[in-house]
């Protein structure tokens, strides 16, 4: 049965509110008080020790979920629906994956479309001599960090909260999705532990998130204003302006708010991904898009286990991108499992999987082949050092620099991307708002404007913090570091799931119940 209680302060609210504050205090203390303590610096070694310690977990969880979700899309729990047999989806397909899209890549996919592949073209993950070697090497890889690994992880994760929440019907908590493997003296404290690990990792993954779109908005402001710098303090400026637009939007409620700017977002994104497509080298782009795709599938399995144990200098490369995004996708999922599966009440389980898998993957890479491809396409046959212009200024440029080789149509993209940027900056954060009041709330699915404006206000307080500590490298020690401790709560959340699903009747009688009760 939904849950449909008030929302209200709870034990898990204010100490992960305390968590967060605190951190907030410690990131803003002068290094003359506090010396080598201080943020940036302890962050840093601390994801130094986590990537090089336990980068093996990151690289065979990620690779697990994956497998466990394909299993499900051909089990015979793929016909089960999240909810009551009878139950059908309260959004439509289209709404349903601008969603899905929104709370799941947004910023990311603005901030690295064209600085990721760039930067794998200079610097390989495999050490190669030969650009043309390094050219499909660098989009492979970018399509590996961006496809269906993640998409798997938010699949699994949503399916056992929306599972667990629709047709269970208990509490929309991450928490109660693993009560079951706990004894009932130790239930309290064990759900309340796991959803304080589940809101630290949201709110800093989305601070992550918050922090580099700030920092793009404030490159391409730069871009098109001469007088705008690209500072610390105009990031500031642009995240209190976003998150008052974002708290106004959280106001709103889910259905005016998110849904209204997701479907805003789906048709930037496009217009911006034809508009490049087009303006850049077509047939380039689209055969780059076949041929990396067979090469991504072809050598996923590879990619996906390694770690270069006898290669130390590869395995600096595979910390500083494979295990970042592998956590930052982790530290993401407590936030998009829970915003997926609050809007997917009504689906069945092989819908669910291959919908959250395929239609975010498929656009993803389009979208890497398009600005990525356009970006190595100019280096490589069009003699433009792009490179420079990130190297030099920042890889949150590396989108407004390949804009200006399209001459005076440039500036016109320039500023779509900057309202594209600012609108996903928007959707994340409201959404996100709205899970962390879900999580810290009893699992309210309404939860209230004043624990929503809480937690907006934090989050945005994390991010500037973060960015004042360090930039890029704090923004992405902070992503791993939060993801660590939730990698174990998955793996729960993976077993509590089958345990349920093993009780499940086979689809076919539940469908000639159903036709019974008819």
């Amino acid at each position: 049965m939904e849950n449909k209680r008030k929302s209200k302060i709870t034990n898990v609210f204010i100490i992960s509110v305390i968590f967060c504050v605190l951190f907030t205090i410690w990131g803003i203390l002068p290094e003359s008080l506090i010396g080598a303590a201080n943020l940036g610096n302890v962050t840093g070694i601390a994801q130094s020790f986590v990537s090089n310690g336990f980068g093996w977990l990151y690289l065979f969880g990620m690779s697990a979920f994956l497998l466990i979700a394909i299993f499900l899309i051909f089990s015979r729990f793929g016909s089960i629906r999240l909810g009551k047999d009878s139950d059908r989806p309260e959004y439509g397909l289209i709404s349903w994956f601008a969603m899905l899209f929104s709370a799941g890549m947004g910023i990311g996919l603005v901030f690295w479309g064209v600085s990721e592949p760039l930067t794998h073209f200079h610097t390989p993950p495999v050490a190669t001599n030969d650009l043309t070697d390094a050219a499909p090497l660098a989009m492979r890889y970018s399509f590996f960090h961006w496809g269906l690994h993640p998409w798997a992880l938010y699949a699994v994760v949503a399916l056992a909260i929306a599972y667990s929440t629709f047709r269970k019907g208990r509490p929309a908590t991450i928490g109660d999705t693993v009560a079951s493997l706990m004894k009932p003296k130790y239930e309290a404290a064990g759900k309340g532990t796991v959803e304080v690990l589940a809101i630290v990792a949201t709110a800093f993954g989305v601070a992550t998130s918050l922090g580099l779109g700030a920092q793009q908005i404030s490159g391409g402001l730069h871009f098109l204003v001469d007088g705008i710098p690209n500072s610390f303090m105009t990031q500031l400026i642009i995240i209190l302006v976003v998150s008052v637009l974002y708290m106004m939007s959280a106001a709103s409620g889910l259905d005016k708010g998110i849904v209204r700017l997701s479907n805003a977002n789906i048709v930037l994104a496009i217009l911006l991904m034809v508009g490049v497509l087009f303006l850049g080298p077509f047939s380039f782009i689209m055969d780059l898009f076949v041929q990396t795709t067979g090469a991504y599938l072809q050598n996923l399995p590879t990619m996906s286990f390694r770690a270069s144990a006898f290669n130390p200098d590869e395995r600096g490369w595979i910390n500083d991108w494979t295990i970042f995004y592998w956590a930052w996708w982790i530290s993401w999922s407590p936030f998009v499992g829970t915003f997926i599966a609050r809007v997917s009440k009504g689906r069945t389980i092989r819908e669910f999987v291959l919908g959250i898998m395929l239609v975010p993957t498929i656009f993803g890479l389009l979208w890497f082949s398009v600005f990525g491809g356009s970006a190595i396409w100019n280096e490589l046959f069009n003699n433009v050092d792009l490179i420079s212009t990130v190297n030099e200024k920042g890889v949150e440029t590396g989108m407004f620099a390949l804009f200006e080789t399209f001459g005076g149509l440039g500036t016109f993209l320039s500023i779509i991307a900057v309202f594209l940027i600012t609108t996903f900056f928007i959707t994340s954060a409201d959404s996100a708002t709205y899970v962390l009041g879900m999580l810290s709330s009893g699992g309210s699915l309404l939860p209230s404007l004043r624990i929503k404006l809480t937690w907006g206000i934090i989050q945005s307080s994390i991010a500037a913090v973060l960015l004042y500590s360090g930039g890029l490298s704090a923004l992405q020690a902070a992503a791993v570091l939060a993801a660590f401790p939730f990698i174990f709560v998955v793996g729960m959340m993976v077993i509590a799931l089958f345990m349920d699903l093993s009780n499940e009747p086979d689809a076919a009688k539940s469908a000639d119940q159903l036709k019974k009760e008819a």
